[in-house]
C-alpha cells in the first residue's frame, strides 16, 4: 500500500485491528489477504456473516433489509455467505490473532467470536481469546478498557514489533477479562 511504497511503513510489520465493521475487516484482512498484515486485532467482529444476522433482534429488520440491499443477501445466498464470512476461510489464516468479546453483546454474539476461535484453533493458527463477563459491543466499563488495550499492546508488540508502555496493572483492578483456552469451546 501506500504507506510502505512511501517508506513509513515496514511491509513487515504492518497489522489491522478494528472493533465491530472494523473487527469484520481485521478477520477478512487475514482471511481474504493472508499474508499482507503481520497479525490482526478483532474487537466484537462478526466471523459468520449468516449467524450474526440470523441472531439480531426484531428491531432489526430495516438494517437487515439495507444491508441486503447493499451487501447481498448472505442469509439466502449460501454461495455469498460462505465467500464473504471468515469464518469459512478460517484454513487460509495465518497470522496470529487476538478475539475481545462482550459477554453480553446483543450485536455481535458471543457465538461469533466461539465458532471464529474453535475455527482457527482446529487449524493450529495461533488465537487469542478475552472475554468480557460483564461488557456487550465494545467496553463500557474503564478498568475492561484499559485491560484490553494493555493486552493489545502487548500482543501487538510481540507480533509486528515495537515497544510497550508501562505496566499499570492497578489501573486495571476489577477487570472481568476471562482468558478462554479455544481448546476448551465446545463448537
Amino acid at each position: 500500500g501506500w504507506a510502505v511504497k512511501e517508506g513509513y511503513a515496514d511491509p513487515d510489520k504492518v497489522a489491522i485491528m478494528g472493533g465491530s465493521y472494523g473487527g469484520y475487516a481485521a478477520l477478512a484482512g487475514l482471511a481474504f489477504t493472508p499474508t499482507l498484515y503481520c497479525c490482526a486485532v478483532d474487537i466484537v467482529g462478526p466471523a459468520h456473516l449468516r449467524t450474526l444476522l440470523q441472531s439480531t433482534p426484531s428491531y432489526w429488520k430495516p438494517l437487515k433489509k439495507m444491508l441486503a440491499l447493499r451487501v447481498g443477501n448472505v442469509e439466502e445466498d449460501d454461495e455469498l455467505n460462505r465467500k464473504a464470512s471468515p469464518y469459512y476461510h478460517a484454513d487460509k489464516m495465518v497470522r496470529p490473532l487476538i478475539i475481545a468479546q462482550g459477554a453480553n453483546d446483543p450485536r455481535v454474539k458471543k457465538a461469533e467470536s466461539d465458532q471464529m476461535v474453535s475455527a482457527m484453533h482446529k487449524i493450529g493458527t495461533k488465537v487469542e481469546y478475552v472475554l468480557y463477563s460483564d461488557e456487550g459491543h465494545g467496553f463500557a466499563r474503564p478498568a475492561n478498557r484499559i485491560d484490553f488495550y494493555q493486552r493489545a499492546e502487548k500482543f501487538l508488540a510481540t507480533h509486528a514489533g515495537g515497544r510497550t508502555g508501562l505496566d499499570e496493572s492497578e489501573q486495571v483492578a476489577g477487570n472481568t477479562a476471562q482468558i478462554l483456552d479455544p481448546a476448551a469451546l465446545a463448537i
